[in-house]
């Protein structure tokens, strides 16, 4: 019995070190990708709620394991940065070798729904991991790892298409570029607390190479570019009006993110990154869902 709550503790502060609940971030965007393929190749109620299932289950394994992997490998950077030296494995709070089994386990999930959704997702499962853990080795020698982090999320809506559809349409590659813009935007904010303790580190970033001031202008025009994409993206598929109210909304929602950042002002960067890109996910996804429903599926 202690042995087991021994592990239930162990697991519960696993998930509170990967910030389990922001899977939020990237998940809404793959289930919009899903759906527009769902519309795209008419199938039956019965085997998209199938694929969305495994979909889910497959998006928060990669995730998971990713997260994990990034923490186990930055544990000795985090140790020496004021700002994280509190996370779990630095603090001793979580042992290397339980957090190297989670990520073991993660993996095992994430292949064993790829295997589920069909072969080629299997067949590109290894390539998916790949850059999933390649992004948690970047900061140690480029300054554009935001983008490549960006494009670790950004294969999500693409890789829900070829679990629906079992084939890729190049057109869902502009939901790619989004997600990978936005990511890479809200990334550079975010590091922004960092910028003294990169620069003793020798640690590559936006903010680092340009300045604060330099990087919050970059991650607006990355920002800029997003909403770029999903216009594309809009008329690429010909969606209708709930589709342009949804990005209208991430405007507004993008606008008072970087309203509460500045470059001698970044107090409340956590309530930009956190909470703001929450929203800006969920709001995308249930405008886009809607407009899929009523000018998609329903004519």
């Amino acid at each position: 019995m202690v042995a087991k709550m021994r592990f239930w503790n162990r697991l519960r502060l696993t998930l509170e070190m990967i910030k389990f609940e922001h899977s939020v971030f990237a998940l809404p965007f793959a289930l919009t990708g899903a759906l527009l393929a769902f519309r795209e190749k008419h199938l039956t109620g019965r085997v998209f709620a199938g694929k969305l299932l495994w979909i889910v289950v497959a998006m928060v394994g990669a995730r998971s394991a990713a997260m994990a992997f990034n923490r186990i490998l930055d544990a000795d950077i985090d140790a020496r940065n004021p700002r994280t030296r509190a996370r779990h494995l630095p603090a001793g709070i979580l042992s290397t070798g339980f957090a190297w089994g989670f990520v073991t386990v993660a993996v095992l999930v994430f292949l064993l729904a790829a295997r589920a959704l069909n072969p080629l997702c299997l067949k590109l499962a290894p390539l998916a991991l790949a850059v999933l853990f390649f992004y948690s080795f970047t900061k140690r020698f480029t300054t554009f790892s935001h983008l490549i982090l960006g494009f670790s999320l950004g294969i999500a809506p693409a890789a829900a298409w070829i679990a629906v559809a079992g084939s890729l349409d190049p057109r869902i590659l502009w939901l790619t570029a989004a997600v990978t813009f936005w990511t890479a935007g809200f990334d550079i904010i975010y590091s922004c607390q960092d910028y003294e303790f990169d620069q003793e580190e020798g640690l590559f970033s936006l903010p680092r190479r340009f300045g604060i001031s330099g990087a919050l202008w970059i991650a607006r025009l990355f920002h800029v570019t997003m909403i770029g994409c999903l216009i594309a993206l809009a008329v690429t598929f010909q969606l209708g009006w709930l589709s342009l109210a949804g990005i209208a909304a991430i405007i507004l929602l993008l606008a008072y993110e970087h309203s509460l950042v500045k470059a001698d002002d970044l107090s409340r960067v956590n309530a930009a990154f956190f909470t703001v890109n929450g929203y800006v996910s969920v709001l995308f996804f249930l405008f886009w869902a809607a407009d899929i429903y009523f000018f998609g599926m329903r004519a």
